[in-house]
C-alpha cells in the first residue's frame, strides 16, 4: 500500500452568485482537473452557492515569502498619490 501515488492537491475558487472575484473555499485531492472540477463542484456548491469554479494544482502556486515582505511592498509607501485620500472631491459627488 506504500507504493501507491497520491493524487495531487488541488486548491478550490469558487465565485459566489453576488461576487466578484473567486474566493479560495479550500482543497481536495484527484486525480486530474476534470475530477478536481466535479468533486469541487460536489463539495463546495452542494446549496448552489456557487457560478463559476477555479481549481488549481497546488504545486503550480507561487507565493511571496513573509520574510522578504519589506522588500517587496515597502517601494508602494512613497506613493500616496495612489490612495483616493489624497484627492479632494467636489461637492457634487456625495456617493463616493
Amino acid at each position: 500500500m506504500s507504493n501507491k501515488k497520491e493524487w495531487p492537491l488541488f486548491e478550490i475558487f469558487i465565485r459566489s452568485k453576488n461576487g466578484l472575484e473567486h474566493r479560495h473555499a479550500g482543497s481536495l485531492h484527484a486525480a486530474d482537473p476534470t475530477m478536481a472540477l466535479e468533486n469541487a463542484r460536489d463539495v463546495y456548491t452542494r446549496r448552489q452557492e456557487g457560478v463559476s469554479i477555479w481549481v488549481v494544482e497546488s504545486k503550480d502556486i507561487h507565493a511571496s515569502n513573509p520574510e522578504q515582505a519589506g522588500e517587496l511592498f515597502e517601494p508602494a509607501k512613497d506613493k500616496v498619490y495612489r490612495h483616493p485620500t489624497f484627492y479632494e472631491l467636489p461637492i457634487e459627488l456625495k456617493h463616493i
